[in-house]
């Protein structure tokens, strides 16, 4: 059901050691979210657990704030160093971007990462089309990204955003009671409702369905 795990190094007791006790099959994520980005780390030591974490074999991706790569630019050869793949995110929790200063966001963090990552929060159903239409341009551009529109306005974007191209949706298990991203919606039901888009002709009863189960707005239809 899923392709990768995110181990949220930020939210575990003891990240390494629980790193080097994992022995599952799906490649893991490496994230280490500082307070100022909406994580629990503190400065001391937390990039330096990061680098730690990419020398893991499970480890294949590394998440990297765009702030902090662009203030340290020398990070992404660093960890490039240990055969992983950067995703450079960008959060925004209080608003969506102007589509201009989205774009500029998007391009940079593609400047420095494998992927870019942007999860910004909407105030009305037109910000959740500035981020779809943000992603389509950029994947039309040839740029890997994901995009999100968080809180209960853009949950709908998690299910039919790959359909504008993003290439990563994240879902915590329905047993999982930490604190996550607003508007997250649990891995099985998430699956499921992909896997209904992507359907060849997507039609009213299937709308119908993913409104039952998310906040989609009135305005916005599913097309082939």
């Amino acid at each position: 059901m899923a392709d990768l795990i995110e181990f949220r190094m930020d939210k575990a007791d003891d990240p390494l050691e629980q790193l080097a006790a994992y022995d599952g099959e799906l490649p893991i994520i490496a994230t280490n979210r500082a307070r100022w980005f909406g994580g629990k780390a503190s400065d001391t030591g937390r990039l330096d657990d990061l680098f730690s974490a990419s020398r893991y074999d499970a480890v294949e991706f590394v998440d990297i704030e765009l702030e902090t790569v662009r203030a340290k630019e020398w990070l992404a050869h660093e960890f490039r160093e240990n055969d992983v793949q950067l995703i450079i995110s960008h959060h925004d929790f209080e608003e969506t971007p102007d589509r201009d200063v989205l774009d500029a966001i998007i391009e940079q963090c593609a400047e420095f990462g494998d992927i870019a990552k942007v999860a910004v929060f909407p105030q009305n159903q037109r910000d959740t089309l500035t981020l779809l239409e943000a992603v389509n341009d950029a994947t039309n551009r040839g740029i890997d990204v994901a995009g999100i529109s968080m809180g209960e306005i853009g949950s709908h974007t998690r299910v039919i955003g790959h359909l504008y191209g993003s290439k990563l949706g994240y879902a915590p298990l329905l047993a999982d009671d930490n604190d996550y991203a607003p508007g997250q919606i649990p891995l099985e039901k998430l699956a499921s409702l992909i896997e209904l888009t992507k359907n060849e002709h997507v039609d009213g009863q299937v709308i119908d369905t993913i409104r039952s189960e998310v906040s989609v707005p009135k305005e916005l239809t599913l097309s082939d």
